[in-house]
């Protein structure tokens, strides 16, 4: 695998297999050290890397991100960069994915918000390594056991406890119809990337406090990078947007260091029960000084219900 590659294609997964003569599901663990390899992990020193297989096929790494002078909790753990991966890739559902190490309690919480959450199949690497008398993690092939996640947290509390059978579930298709007023605050600069948070808002998982929001950022390059405020039921868990969009930007941003942001901005309503602007400035005035903020707030076209997605 490309050091630097953080989704792989079906088609190039199916070639892996069948040169290796493997199954999709047995691919996944053999490629975990690499996906260590890409995490950033400055205060722990405890790479952590997940790999997951989605619905259709594709491949997809997850890695912790750890930010140094900041609080602990504002770090990515690997499972929450993983779903955010599939979902910047717009993919529905998580069938298998192995770790290299057990998933802490935060993940195993933030997991439920998807759909068939109990289904999903894991396989713990550092637990097989113990049940195999420390055999090499490549050579599990044969040995390799996924369990449900429900095998690991048994007595869930979750969507099903909060939301209606009809609300979108986080990696399915949302649309919160925010949109910006004729006077929305701020001066009308940057429309690209004002407009690119306005999508990232739009597509948030924001169904227990009724208030997403998205953020985009910029590099020296000019490349964008969108990250949407996923929420989970356990509220603590939840994963705001700057955290969302620096995985976009570490999945996608060739490997550089997060000096090369220069530009963000951030949306949400000017309302909100739920803010993210002091969390974003703090963030990224942490690990980029030189960027510059600008918060847009915007206001919702849709009718209140009581499940607001």
């Amino acid at each position: 695998m490309d050091r630097s590659r953080f989704v792989i294609g079906s088609a190039e997964a199916q070639e892996m297999v069948e040169e290796l003569g493997l199954t999709l599901p047995q691919l996944l663990p053999a490629l975990v050290d690499s996906a260590q390899s890409l995490a950033r992990p400055p205060i722990s020193k405890f790479p952590v890397g997940a790999v997951g297989l989605g619905s259709s096929g594709r491949i997809f790494i997850g890695v912790n991100l750890e930010f140094p002078g900041l609080p602990l909790h504002h770090s990515v753990h690997a499972e929450q960069f993983l779903v955010t991966n599939l979902s910047i890739n717009a993919e529905p559902r998580l069938q298998y994915f192995a770790v290299s190490d057990p998933p802490c309690g935060h993940c195993r919480q933030f997991l439920q918000e998807l759909r068939g959450a109990p289904d999903i199949n894991i396989l713990i690497i550092s637990s097989q390594n113990e049940n195999n008398n420390g055999n090499p993690k490549g050579d599990m092939a044969n040995s390799k056991e996924f369990n449900p996640l429900s095998h690991y947290l048994p007595e869930r509390f979750g969507p099903d406890d909060l939301l209606g059978k009809d609300v979108p579930l986080l990696l399915e298709s949302h649309d919160n119809a925010l949109s910006f007023s004729e006077f929305a605050n701020g001066e009308i600069t940057g429309k690209d990337l004002k407009y690119a948070a306005l999508n990232a808002a739009n597509m948030s998982h924001a169904p227990y406090s009724g208030c997403p929001s998205g953020v985009a950022l910029v590099d020296v390059e000019g490349k964008v990078y969108k990250g949407s405020y996923m929420e989970s039921a356990a509220y603590n868990p939840s994963l705001g947007p700057v955290q969302a969009a620096i995985v976009a930007y570490v999945a996608n941003g060739g490997g550089g260091g997060y000096e090369k942001i220069v530009g963000a901005v951030l949306v949400e309503k000017a309302d909100a029960l739920i803010k993210q602007e002091h969390t974003a400035r703090l963030l990224l005035q942490c690990i980029s000084p030189n960027c510059e903020l600008k918060v847009f707030h915007c206001i919702s076209l849709k009718k209140k219900s009581k499940n607001p997605s």
